[in-house]
């Protein structure tokens, strides 16, 4: 139990003294697990990137501006007149039918063969990975992520008190032989890595997405291990080359789960993810989401299925495509015009994000008050690894500003870069935070 903090001043009469010398009253009541909740560095950037002389590059909003809002606000009306008893009602933990089917119609473009029976609907796919990791997850036990991750799922995993165990990436995604050596590392210690959690394509953060053979190597390794992978896939549709690449669940069923969201490629305000997982997980994901929420939202569940009927929701995700096509574009065409030597990036072929790393010596979390005060923001890449690995990286989004602004970002961003290289150079000793970070991977693909 910690020690009661040191009275400060006069204390009122009559207090319980652990109230007379805490800022908070309920310390000592919290579960053990809070103390695991972490906040969101995303999140508290909002407050500062959303102000509209600020150009955020940080925040991975989608541009719903193209979306038909005339359309989808006649359907969304006429699911009111029509069948507003249903929307407005409880309804199934594992989701409406029809939607189930046609996510079943949206994951057969990435060569998923699939039941509606086997899928759950989730508020977001955020939910999906609570409710993954709610059913598997003791404290204690290993979930084996790559280096880096997406925030939110590090988020959920610490708070469920579960262990990260990073593995290193590359321009093709995740490294197979990092992916054995860590596992062999922890078999060694006597432990079992419960979950693989991949965001093999279009990865957030890295922006990079995992070749055909190395998904490959990947699922043999884990079938060799015994181990289950979690497939997060939110930007599957939002390539900028050809037909969306192969999920690793169409080529394993029985042990890949699946997730998937509307929030990337509709809008994120109804909140409606969904799960894909082997029937007898299916079962523990309903009682999971019984417990969580009753059930997910049915007026945001129909609201969807109502858009995918009836508006041509296929062209749509080509318009906003094509939009992120043109920011990406216009984010590395400034990146290559301002960033000083030494800042390297990757190149995404698909998806919101470019990663990209700094020159030797630089902490992007240290710097980014100054890149505030120079109106920019950006995610430090930090915010990415459990173990506080990351320094010397920044998330870079594309997806939400206009191409002019974005070029504008980064000129500031780079004047900040530049003027900390000075100030490097003259005093000449990296911060502590720079130069223990290990991990420079993935690399920038210039090709």
């Amino acid at each position: 139990m910690p020690e009661p903090l040191p009275a400060v001043g006069l204390q009122p009469q009559g207090v319980p003294a652990a109230r007379q010398t805490r800022l908070d009253s309920f310390v000592q009541r919290y579960a053990e697990r809070t103390a695991h909740l972490q906040a969101s560095e995303i999140r508290a950037l909002f407050a500062v990137a959303s102000r509209p002389e600020v150009v955020s590059l940080a925040g991975g909003m989608p541009n719903i501006s193209g979306l038909p809002l005339d359309a989808v606000g006649e359907a969304l009306a006429e699911l009111t007149r029509e069948r507003g008893t249903v929307a407005l009602q409880y309804g199934s933990a594992q989701g409406d039918p029809d939607l189930r089917r046609q996510v079943c119609e949206i994951m057969s473009l990435e060569g998923i063969s699939a039941s509606p029976d086997n899928v759950v609907i989730t508020v977001g796919s955020q939910q999906a990975l609570d409710l993954v990791t709610r059913v598997f997850c003791d404290p204690g036990d290993v979930v084996v992520c790559e280096a880096p991750s997406y925030v939110g799922a590090l988020g959920v995993f610490s708070a469920f008190q579960a262990d990260v165990e990073h593995v290193e990436m590359d321009n093709e995604g995740l490294v197979p032989e990092a992916l054995t050596a860590t596992l062999g590392r922890i078999a060694a210690a006597g432990r079992r890595a419960k979950l693989l959690y991949t965001v093999p394509t279009f990865h957030n953060p890295a922006g990079v997405t995992m070749s055909a053979a190395r998904r490959a190597e990947l699922l043999q390794i884990c079938r060799s291990s015994d181990l289950l992978v979690v497939e997060d896939n939110p930007y599957g549709l939002l390539g900028f080359d050809g037909s969306p690449p192969r999920a690793l669940r169409a080529d394993e069923s029985d042990r890949v789960i699946y997730l998937g969201t509307f929030s990337k490629t509709f809008a994120p305000g109804f909140r409606v993810g969904w799960v894909l997982a082997p029937h007898a997980v299916r079962e523990k994901l309903v009682l999971a989401q019984e417990s969580a929420t009753l059930c997910p939202p049915a007026f945001s569940q129909l609201a969807v299925g109502a858009y995918l009927s009836t508006c041509d929701w296929q062209r749509q995700v080509k318009d906003f495509t094509e939009m992120y096509r043109e920011r990406r574009d216009a984010m590395l065409a400034a990146l290559d015009e301002h960033m000083p030597a030494g800042t390297v990036w990757t190149v995404p072929a698909g998806g919101f994000y470019v990663w990209a790393t700094l020159p030797e010596g630089l902490d992007s979390k240290a710097m980014l008050p100054r890149a505030v005060t120079a109106r920019v923001a950006y995610v430090p890449g930090t915010a990415f690894f459990a173990d506080g690995q990351g320094g010397r990286h920044v998330r870079l989004s594309y997806c939400y500003p206009p191409p002019e602004r974005i070029s504008e970002g980064v000129r500031r961003l780079a004047a900040v870069i530049s003027a900390e290289l000075e100030l490097l150079e003259t005093f000449g000793t990296p911060s502590a935070s720079a130069a223990s970070s290990s991990y420079d991977k993935p690399h920038p693909n210039l090709a």
